[in-house]
């Protein structure tokens, strides 16, 4: 106890020391009036009496403990039953199966307590399910009274998870959702309790690249003269700037990165490696353009240049022109692909490229190839298309579009304008959930009607087609039965009672035991990826010996599927079953592709192609729509213009086919553009333009319009102007001052010797 007295104020002050040390930081004063104060050296709230600790960088981190959310682990999503796959069509009835799970025979019980159910309560069970009043709904989702509705049904049956059945049943209907308690912001509530500018952590992630560093710079600006957090704000805002600059602009900071393309990856490395300010270093870039609007591009060349300027040398793999053009050295391989290719055809300065008679590369930069605009382009027929209504989903701005059905359509726009997020998300998971097939959630729209004039919906991506080499080009194709058929009908195979499954790898009889067939053994390795040697009994032929003695034209059935695809059109060209599933395949641009070669050593680019052949070979009646996303990644000017002519025939035979692309050779060649924008992240997702590349071009608001002028109008030959058209040669003073490749010979390359000048831009096609 003690008198609050004016004269007192050191025996007031050493009271409250004391028993803020024996409180250990917390003190409570009591007024005579009955009044209570309370005091903290912590972050501590007097009212309700909760103490927080002090804020560290790992409070908001979800990858640790101290700021991962309780619930789900920093995951910001649980598992949990989805109601959209429990109810997958609303528009049915409750008598009509509108609850999946219950319209089973095993489940029939149930569905007939639900029926009761709904008589006794007043429910009408002859109302689509989302006619139903919101209580109505309500009490068939959650129960009522003694019913237990489908999340009490479905947590009676997470008790009786240990029958394996149960458990495959109940994931045909578990998804993930965000987390409840976090609401997918992955972090704790004290973690979001601390903010900058009136903005928490998760607030600053889910907002994008582009605004967060205009927050930033702004933030910078209110600060300046604060030597510490000048320094923090300082390295922040250069991180963002980097982002933006190389074109990214519109990713969120709470982004995943496995959803990130190929190319956003190498990009947010590209500004990692620029943040470190690294010098004398090579830099090795495979595709960097790869999503990248040509607007985009010119600022992704900037930043390769300043990387050269900072004593780096830039190595890049590339087929943009924009890029090439602004490199100071060329390396082209060729003449042709695979056993044609291998070969140094021109390595030198942009400007002696363009009269190099063997390069395709050369021929096509100077104008003498062109991919010819289209003399007659399809017109869209009244009636005869899909219509998107109200598409909402992530930035898209209540898009109203019309796709036009059996021509090629073009859907362009600057990075992160929402073209994939209209094709994939709306079209796509909206279409194959209708169809009955769960591909991922449909994104936001009013409506899309039109989908029943296309009998199937393929998206034709470049997700891996095999795993495993068991699976290769032939097989895909289907073009192996008939070779099985040719090698059991020969006198051999006859007189030792051989069939075609004999000849087939992936059934026991002729292929190797040892290796059942792959023509490999998996090394399985703990802490490494597993790894696949060739079998030691059949050296990878796949086959047993008997049956290697088994020949068609002196081939074995091992040397045929080690024949390239275009070998192979020579050496069955008397045989038109075998002969027509491989056609494809050379339209394509794969000719060069051995036909056992396995899937899972094909690239991205390759499995789309390939997976666009089989399309080609199938003639079962169903128009089909057909959805492309960049397929000219990996693509040289001769392979596009191949895969533009697959396109043809794709259209000839009914087809309808969408593209997402950024090229501006298949953009020209379309029949119809559905151009997005203007900009991307939330300046963008609005329908700038469509109609024909010519109606487009003439669009001053659309930056595709802007590009696409020169390639509809002006000379084949001024398009690809070089940027470094007299650049010096350089001639190295020593060997300090390049990089010597001597002899390669790995695949296909042919014993080559190639000298790459140190501290230059040099891009390799």
């Amino acid at each position: 106890r003690i008198a609050v007295q004016p004269r007192r104020r050191a025996r007031l002050a050493d009271s409250l020391e004391q028993a803020m040390r024996f409180g250990r930081g917390l003190v409570s004063v009591h007024l005579p009036n009955g009044d209570q104060l309370k005091f903290s050296q912590h972050l501590h709230c007097p009212d309700c009496n909760i103490t927080y600790r002090d804020p560290v960088p790992n409070t908001f981190s979800f990858n640790s403990p101290l700021g991962a959310c309780d619930e789900c682990q920093g995951f910001g999503r649980t598992i949990d039953i989805d109601l959209d796959l429990i109810i997958p069509d609303p528009r049915k009835t409750v008598e009509g199966n509108a609850v999946k799970p219950w319209s089973t025979p095993a489940t029939s019980s149930e569905r007939k307590r639900l029926l009761k159910f709904c008589a006794s309560e007043g429910i009408p069970a002859d109302v689509p399910f989302e006619n139903l009043s919101d209580r109505h709904q309500h009490y068939i989702i959650d129960g009522h009274k003694r019913f237990e509705g489908i999340r009490g049904w479905f947590s009676w049956l997470e008790t009786k998870t240990y029958r394996m059945h149960i458990r495959i049943f109940l994931a045909k209907y578990r998804s993930y959702v965000p987390c409840t308690s976090c609401q997918g912001t992955r972090l704790k509530p004290e973690s979001l309790l601390t903010r900058i500018g009136h903005k928490n952590i998760a607030q600053i992630y889910a907002t994008s690249v582009g605004e967060n560093e205009r927050f930033f710079r702004e933030l910078a600006e209110e600060h300046a003269g604060d030597r510490a957090i000048d320094l923090i704000l300082g390295e922040i805002c250069s991180r963002h700037n980097y982002l933006v600059d190389v074109g990214l602009s519109y990713l969120t900071l709470d982004r995943q990165s496995r959803t990130l393309s190929g190319g956003e990856v190498q990009r947010v490395n590209l500004t990692t490696a620029i943040g470190s300010s690294l010098v004398n270093t090579l830099y090795i870039l495979d595709e960097p353009s790869i999503g990248l609007h040509p607007r985009d591009s010119r600022r992704l060349v900037q930043i390769l240049h300043n990387l050269k300027q900072n004593q780096n040398t830039i190595v890049v793999v590339e087929h943009d022109p924009e890029v090439i053009r602004e490199s100071d050295r060329i390396l082209d391989l060729g003449p042709g692909a695979g056993e044609r290719g291998g070969e140094v055809v021109y390595f030198g300065e942009p400007a002696g490229i363009l009269k190099s008679k063997k390069s395709l590369t050369g021929q096509y930069l100077s104008g003498k190839r062109v991919i010819p605009v289209p003399a007659l382009r399809r017109e869209p027929v009244q009636g005869h298309a899909i219509d998107i209504r109200g598409a909402a989903q992530n930035n898209l701005k209540h898009v109203d579009v019309t796709l036009p059905l059996e021509l090629f359509v073009c859907v362009t726009g600057v990075s992160g304008s929402g073209k994939s997020t209209l094709i994939h998300d709306v079209l796509y998971n909206t279409l194959q959930k209708a169809r009955g097939v769960s591909v991922g959630t449909p994104g936001t729209c009013k409506s899309i009607r039109g989908g029943h004039l296309v009998g199937e919906v393929v998206m034709v991506d470049q997700s891996p087609i095999g795993r495993t080499p068991r699976a290769n080009p032939v097989t895909y194709v289907k073009a192996y039965d008939g070779i099985r058929k040719l090698f059991a009908a020969t006198e051999a195979a006859r007189e030792r009672s051989f069939t075609a499954s004999t000849f087939s790898f992936n059934a026991a009889g002729g292929r190797c035991e040892t290796c059942q067939g792959s023509g490999f053994e998996k090394v399985e390795m703990q802490f490494l990826s597993d790894i696949f040697v060739t079998c030691p009994e059949c050296d990878g032929a796949r086959f047993r010996q008997e049956v290697l003695e088994v020949t068609y034209e002196d081939q074995t059935i091992a040397d045929v599927l080690q024949l390239t695809v275009a070998e192979a059109l020579t050496f069955f060209e008397d045989y038109p079953a075998i002969t027509s599933a491989l056609k494809p395949l050379e339209e394509v641009g794969l000719d060069y592709i051995r036909l056992g070669q396995p899937l899972n050593t094909l690239s991205g680019g390759e499995s789309q192609r390939l997976k666009l052949a089989s399309h080609m070979t199938l003639r079962d009646g169903k128009a089909r729509l057909l959805i492309f996303d960049e397929p000219t990644t990996g693509l040289h000017f001769e392979d596009i213009r191949k895969l533009l002519g697959a396109f043809e025939r794709l259209l000839d035979q009914g087809h309808s086919v969408v593209v997402i692309e950024h090229n501006l050779e298949v953009i020209k060649s379309a029949d119809y553009i559905i151009d997005l924008g203007p900009e991307g992240g939330e300046a963008g997702g609005a329908l700038v333009v469509c109609g024909t590349p010519e109606e487009v071009s003439a669009c001053e608001a659309s930056y595709t319009g802007q590009f696409l002028r020169e390639y509809l109008y002006e000379d084949p030959k001024t398009v690809y102007r070089l940027a470094h058209p007299h650049l010096p040669a350089v001639v190295p003073e020593s060997n300090n001052h390049r990089i010597a490749i001597n002899g390669a010979r790995h695949h296909n390359l042919k014993n080559i010797d190639v000298r790459i000048p140190r501290d230059q831009f040099v891009v390799v096609t």
